[in-house]
């Protein structure tokens, strides 16, 4: 079984950075897509940034630019690189990882921005 720990949350005024973690357990992280979601209070969870295997990565609109989603196979570990943070990027973050149809999810790391 798959599990992925997220870490690096927390409170941060506008303009700020934060950077997130998620460590997989297990061998497959090297093979799976790694992304990081959000879900804002009464607003569905959305993909913010993915990064393949191969190291290709996508990213919401409203992120390029200021988000970088990193992986480090060698610590089975995916970074998500937060600057220049607003208001409206406040939400409960949470890793993912696919691999053969299936989804993992980590328990969620609470990130507020401050106006």
């Amino acid at each position: 079984q798959v599990q992925l720990v997220e870490s690096g949350g927390g409170l941060v005024q506008a303009g700020g950075s934060l950077r997130l973690s998620c460590a997989a357990s297990g061998s497959i992280f090297r093979i799976s897509t790694m992304g990081w979601y959000r879900q804002a209070p009464g607003q569905q969870r959305e993909l913010v940034a993915a990064t393949t295997s191969g190291g290709r990565t996508n990213y919401a609109d409203s992120v390029k630019g200021r988000f970088t989603i990193s992986r480090e196979n060698a610590k089975n570990t995916v970074y998500l690189q937060m600057n220049s943070l607003k208001p409206e990027d406040t939400a409960v973050y949470y890793c993912n990882l696919q691999l053969w149809g299936n989804d993992y999810w980590g328990q969620g790391t609470q990130v507020t921005v401050s106006s």
